[in-house]
């Protein structure tokens, strides 16, 4: 499993000289991503996507658990309260909670996408004033490594923690 690293970097040097430390220390481009000011130069950096950027991943998860429940739900009404006097199986309260997850996921995806990554609210500050944040999936075995390398090399970058458990995807 991967854990994310975060790390605040003062300029667009730094985080140039620690992209190219991390991929010595070969840790793959597509690990490392960097957020900044949007006016901000990204020259030879790995700028983060949508997914990172924004709360895509976390408005799915919430919106699958709410859909879910919600059809689970209707589903359950529906078996019990059927309507027209049709006689319905239990298989409905399935099918009702899948097409409420699904529902709920893309919904909730649509709302989430426009809104800013909710991890990364705590580096907010920091991106205004023009630093760069950088962010490093490394394998849960290489964190201390890492951390070690970057603290070394780059005594001026401030570390941000780590995310507990990174998403599979983004």
């Amino acid at each position: 499993m991967r854990r994310r690293l975060y790390f605040v970097l003062p300029t667009l040097q730094t985080a140039q000289r620690t992209m190219d430390d991390l991929l010595l220390a070969r840790i793959e481009e597509r690990h490392i991503h960097f957020l900044a000011d949007r006016n901000a130069p990204m020259d030879g950096l790995h700028e983060a996507n949508v997914l990172q950027k924004s709360d895509v991943v976390h408005g799915a998860e919430l919106g699958m658990v709410i859909g879910g429940v919600g059809g689970l739900l209707l589903g359950a009404f529906i078996v019990l309260a059927p309507p027209g006097g049709f006689e319905l199986q239990l298989v409905t309260v399935l099918l009702t909670a899948l097409g409420g997850a699904f529902f709920g996921a893309w919904a909730s995806t649509l709302t989430a996408a426009r809104l800013p990554n909710s991890r990364l609210i705590a580096f907010s500050k920091d991106i205004e004033e023009g630093r760069y944040l950088m962010m490093v999936d490394v394998p849960g075995r290489r964190v201390d490594e890492i951390r070690a390398l970057v603290e070394q090399r780059h005594p001026e970058a401030s570390p941000g923690g780590m995310d507990p458990a990174m998403p599979a995807f983004p």
